[in-house]
């Protein structure tokens, strides 16, 4: 997109333009009329658009014609000239998109220094996507439990197809960074990656946030399918969508096109879509809630994202993760985790996930002292003043108390040993190590409790052993 397309129906003025900008360095294009320009802009987008209003023999004016370039090439900026120009026709033009409005007869240097900044802005808008769009597929994901690796085979999987992709989790568990994942390495990853926050946006505006608008008044304003074009759409918590736009975001998944708001003009779009949600969607059709047929448009290849809870093996490598990232991004001190404080974060409940984690991390990076290594009295936790999980321990301590010494040294060891063995991912040889038990020792000692392992998302978990009634 280097060169300059110059629509004019009067040729003297078209050719002069040209070999003005020839002379300055520019390579140009000419087209003399609405079909010609139309045809251009198809064949290849020009760098820039220099484009009469006043078109003679022509099926489009010029305002047509920009209407279209900003719908279908956004990021060719358009400068409007005109011969019989005033202050209607340049706002009109402005409120349609175009750069900026130039009265004939023109000054050559303001035409160039228009041309040039109108130029520069374009190429610093398509280098600041580019590099957002390069900040977002350098995130990796962290993690090498079981139902980690499981994830992430299943991600690879999908990432070259455009099948309809529909994450579910739990808040926080790292259902956006999937679809991250999925986006930067498909076909798509130099597209752009538009994210809904269905949750976030008032459903009174929630079908101009997505479809956009088309008012006398304002112009065109593109809604967030239309800046998703070529790329990913993502629905974050696609539960949370009003049942009205529901059934309209169907349509769109079938004939690829909306209708923007207060307009009429169809408004094609090539899409991928990816969902996500932490709530169970079957329920929320059963209530009324959700569309099941657009349930069945998005659920073509369900992908679970797993719970911190279910891989506790990840949480050293994504707690050292989250502090190497506080350190070159905000400066924090780049402490280290010691055997102890890794145990505790392990130990510990995880409701919000990885999120919750990050959270922990960058408080104990912000509120602790000096540089040293990040000591279990540096968490959350019981008599450390900081609040957080430790409620659920508080509530069990009191409860061990009002029990005999056997009934609490047995519930005591069931938790204990229960949380010893998820926190190393189901692995009895290295949990009999780390408590300080032969591993034939440690068997006999689960039975007793009536504690056996089983698979839960690819991973080895514990559990009290259900006994029939």
């Amino acid at each position: 997109m280097a060169d300059i397309l110059v629509v004019d129906d009067e040729r003297d003025i078209r050719e002069l333009i040209c070999d003005i900008l020839e002379d300055e360095g520019f390579t140009t294009r000419m087209a003399g009329n609405s079909d010609e320009a139309m045809a251009a802009l198809n064949t290849e987008p020009p760098g820039l658009m220099i484009l009469d209003i006043w078109l003679k023999d022509s099926n489009m004016d010029g305002i047509d014609i920009l209407k279209h370039t900003r719908r279908d090439n956004p990021d060719v900026p358009v400068v409007i000239i005109s011969g019989h120009g005033n202050i209607e026709i340049a706002v009109a033009a402005i409120k349609q998109g175009a750069y900026d409005f130039i009265e004939k007869p023109f000054n050559i240097d303001q035409l160039m220094v228009v041309i040039r900044r109108a130029m520069e802005t374009s190429r610093l808008r398509r280098e600041n996507s580019a590099l957002r769009r390069q900040d977002r597929g350098g995130m990796v994901m962290i993690g090498q439990s079981g139902p980690f690796r499981a994830l992430k085979s299943q991600l690879d999987k999908v990432t070259k197809s455009n099948g309809r992709i529909m994450l579910t989790g739990g808040a926080g568990s790292g259902k956006e960074m999937a679809a991250r994942f999925i986006h930067a390495h498909s076909n798509r990853a130099d597209a752009p990656f538009v994210t809904v926050n269905s949750a976030s946006i008032q459903p009174d505006h929630m079908e101009e946030v997505l479809f956009g608008r088309d008012t006398p008044e304002r112009g065109v304003e593109q809604g967030l399918l239309e800046q998703a074009h070529g790329g990913v759409i993502y629905f974050d918590e696609i539960a949370d969508m009003p049942l009205g736009t529901q059934s309209k975001i169907l349509r769109v998944l079938v004939d690829q096109a909306f209708t923007r708001v207060g307009g009429t003009a169809k408004v094609r779009v090539d899409l991928r879509v990816i969902s996500s949600t932490n709530r169970d969607l079957q329920a929320e059709i059963d209530a009324g809630r959700f569309r099941e047929e657009l349930y069945h448009r998005l659920n073509v290849v369900p992908i679970r994202v797993p719970s911190l809870e279910d891989r506790r093996e990840d949480i050293p490598v994504l707690a050292r993760h989250f502090i190497e990232e506080f350190n070159r991004d905000q400066g924090l001190p780049l402490r280290e985790l010691t055997e102890d404080a890794v145990t505790m974060l392990q130990s510990m409940s995880w409701p919000g996930n990885v999120r919750q984690l990050r959270n922990v991390i960058e408080r104990v990076l912000i509120l602790g002292e000096g540089t040293g290594p990040i000591e279990p009295r540096d968490l959350p936790g019981p008599g450390n003043g900081n609040g957080g999980a430790e409620a659920e321990e508080i509530a069990l301590s009191a409860g061990l108390t009002t029990l005999p010494l056997r009934e609490a040294r047995e519930l005591f060891e069931r938790h204990y040993l229960m949380a010893q063995i998820n926190r190393f991912g189901g692995n009895i040889s290295r949990t009999a190590s780390f408590v300080g038990m032969e591993r034939s020792a440690l068997h006999r000692k689960l039975k007793s409790l009536g504690v056996v392992t089983t698979t839960k998302a690819g991973a080895r978990v514990a559990q009290v052993e259900e006994t029939e009634s």
